[in-house]
């Protein structure tokens, strides 16, 4: 599964920062709410649920910080990894399956479950010119195809729901009911504009839809503070009022370019117009991955049905 993630990595992430060197990168856990935890370190986010019945990891990371990122949950549990949730399919999400996989294990009597939207699973094992077929090892073959996907484990109610053309096709987000946090996955990036990524389904309006559900599944706690915790794809964990906060900007800027675009705008002129210059320094950084006229031209080709 390496060599695809790699060829991945060269399509859909070719205006991407630089790899990040993972033999200085740390990886960090980061308690959340009751059982959960994020770490971090390089790459996307992953939670983590531990518990009596073991471990349950949503997305996986790179491949090659898979050794790291298992040494950080065994010092959290030495119980057996049972799931693993792929938000999506970007390498820096789905990049460890195989590895980790392989890393730990195998109990015949508790099998690993990779679990994805079908859609996921569709896109990583469509064959490529040159390359490989994927390692069973690491394909999410406990793939679901219809809205939601309930689980139960370690105590509480887990439940995977698909989000349709949002950041791609394949979207999860996953709710931990009983700990009260919702897993985002590349949906909700706070400090970074959302990665729509137009040529595996994503959409403008399915990244706001995808949104909206977030804030409908999430409760404020007083003064809209706390209450259910949301850990996004990439970036600090966060309450309601962060993703009202995300929500809004990317419904601002969606109206905004949707205006210029009944004007008779095209790109090059909505871009020479900042629509999002109001926000750029909230949103955007020398490391940024999506830089504002990324951003800007994904929403413009989205409104007008392009899809490369």
């Amino acid at each position: 599964m390496i060599s695809r993630a790699g060829l991945l990595i060269a399509c859909a992430f070719a205006a991407a920062a630089q790899t990040p060197d993972f033999d200085r990168v740390q990886i960090h856990a980061e308690p959340v709410q009751h059982n959960i935890y994020m770490l971090s370190g390089a790459g996307g986010n992953i939670t983590v649920q531990i518990g009596s019945e073991g471990v349950l990891m949503v997305d996986t990371g790179y491949a090659p910080l898979a050794p790291k990122i298992m040494a950080e949950i065994r010092k959290l549990s030495l119980g057996p990894l049972r799931y693993i949730i792929n938000t999506h399919l970007h390498p820096d999400h789905v990049g460890g399956n195989d590895a980790i996989a392989k890393f730990i294990p195998q109990d015949p009597l508790l099998p690993l479950k990779i679990i994805a939207h079908s859609n996921v699973l569709n896109r990583l094992t469509a064959p490529v010119p040159g390359q490989p077929p994927p390692s069973r090892d690491g394909l999410p073959l406990d793939e679901y195809a219809t809205p939601r996907k309930n689980m139960h484990f370690n105590g509480e109610a887990v439940v995977i729901y698909h989000e349709p053309k949002a950041h791609t096709d394949g979207d999860s987000i996953v709710l931990f009911r009983g700990s009260d946090v919702i897993s985002a996955g590349d949906i909700f990036t706070p400090g970074s504009y959302p990665f729509i990524d137009i040529e595996r389904g994503g959409s403008v309006q399915g990244e706001i839809a995808g949104l909206n559900h977030i804030l409908e599944l999430a409760i404020p706690a007083k003064t809209q503070e706390g209450g259910t915790y949301v850990i996004p794809g990439h970036g600090r964990i966060c309450d309601d009022a962060d993703v009202v906060e995300f929500r809004d900007m990317v419904v601002i800027v969606r109206d905004r370019i949707r205006d210029m675009i009944g004007k008779g705008m095209k790109l090059d002129r909505i871009k020479a117009a900042k629509p999002t210059l109001d926000y750029d320094t909230e949103y955007v950084s020398p490391d940024s991955f999506v830089k504002a006229d990324q951003f800007v031209e994904s929403v413009y080709k989205s409104l007008a049905g392009i899809t490369k």
